[in-house]
């Protein structure tokens, strides 16, 4: 009905265990299209049997083509799977697919063709191949003008991923805004984009520590003003002290290279992701007890 040829053509095009393979050809009647498919189904079984396990390693990455860009983010569940050449392979074929096309949604993003069938496709079949829950978690597309320029850094081979916009400077310039970001987490590039909310919060806390200080409450409510700005130095890029020369801030540095901070994208992988955590002693002693 199938030859060996067979299952190692099969092997070939879907990247399946040889005896996966085998059972796809027999359940196909050695049809290799319907075995394809087969074993399609089998992983998208194998997929939704590993949704609830906890995906948060993997790698971001960025990918620039021409005046757009996009960053990602695709998670796996452990970091040796990260660094596996196909894992990578993957997010490249999603960077660069995205890249080239008009996504703006995740579900227009999983339904892009690749030379490995839709993103969707891709993903279900890589994840029966690895053995291991797969997320592609999010991404952002950023364009740019002809008189802007792009900054990307990447730190700890992909960890964390950081793409900045700035107008009027040159992509060195760029690129150390973009490192700073890596290393200091600004939420905001600047404090008239902090939310109204955001901001009331912190007030309140001021006045809160200004009280319990022993000021009087008017007292505590004049020094709000004053230490809302170390807030905004916190949290604001162009009011950061600069890490590669503190005396002046990321503001001033673009500044004095005849730039502006358009956009600031920064992607960590695994934040806000609450990972696992193994209890080796319980997980021993549930074998040795004979439970699961």
């Amino acid at each position: 009905m199938f030859s060996a040829s067979d299952i190692k053509s099969l092997r070939e095009r879907t990247g399946a265990g040889m005896l996966d393979c085998k059972k796809a050809l027999e359940e196909s009647q050695g049809n290799i299209d319907k075995a394809i498919d087969w074993l399609r189904e089998k992983g998208i079984s194998k997929a939704a049997k590993k949704e609830s396990r906890i995906a948060a390693e993997g790698l971001s990455e960025i990918i620039i083509k021409d005046n757009k860009a996009v960053i990602l983010e695709v998670n796996s569940e452990t970091d040796f799977v990260a660094k596996n050449d196909e894992f990578k392979n993957f997010v490249n074929t999603v960077g660069n697919t995205i890249v080239e096309s008009n996504a703006k949604t995740m579900d227009e993003a999983l339904n892009l063709s690749t030379e490995q069938g839709t993103i969707n496709e891709y993903l279900i079949n890589l994840v029966a191949k690895i053995g291991e829950k797969i997320s592609f978690r999010r991404f952002e597309v950023v364009t740019k003008n002809d008189d802007e320029v792009f900054g990307s850094y990447s730190h700890m081979g992909g960890k964390i991923c950081v793409l900045t916009v700035l107008k009027g400077a040159n992509s060195e310039v760029a690129r150390d805004v973009s490192m700073h970001v890596a290393a200091m987490r600004p939420s905001y590039i600047r404090s008239s984009e902090v939310p109204e909310d955001v901001l009331e919060h912190e007030k309140g806390i001021i006045k809160e520590q200004a009280i319990n200080e022993g000021k009087p409450a008017d007292i505590a409510e004049k020094m709000v003003s004053g230490r809302i700005n170390k807030f905004f130095k916190d949290v604001c890029l162009v009011e950061q002290p600069f890490v590669k020369d503190p005396d002046i801030s990321v503001g001033d540095y673009v500044k004095n290279n005849g730039g502006e901070i358009v956009t600031m994208v920064r992607y960590e992988v695994g934040e806000g992701i609450e990972k696992r955590k193994d209890d080796f002693a319980s997980e021993v002693m549930n074998q040795v007890n004979g439970t699961k």
